[in-house]
């Protein structure tokens, strides 16, 4: 289990790519760029596959930090926060 946030803004990624809120990527401090991970919330049984194309985030003890669309998709958007459950795909 791991403790995620959401983020909604920024212009390019740490990788080079452009930042797309509405995606389903991830931001991750030591994963590579390109893991995939399979995300479930175990609160609202949703889950999702990211890819890790991002740096963060920059809170302590947060694992990972998701675009807006990968949150919203997982039922996480008016907490801001989440407890989920994580599965490395690669």
């Amino acid at each position: 289990m791991i403790k995620a946030s959401f983020y909604e803004s920024g212009h390019r990624t740490a990788s080079g790519e452009a930042f797309d809120p509405n995606g389903f990527t991830a931001a991750s401090r030591t994963l590579p760029f390109g893991a995939r991970l399979h995300l479930k919330n175990p609160k609202t049984g949703q889950s999702v596959t990211v890819r890790v194309n991002d740096r963060g985030p920059f809170v302590r003890g947060r694992s990972l930090d998701l675009a807006r669309g990968a949150a919203a998709a997982l039922g996480m958007i008016g907490r801001g926060v989440a407890t989920l459950e994580v599965a490395r795909l690669d």
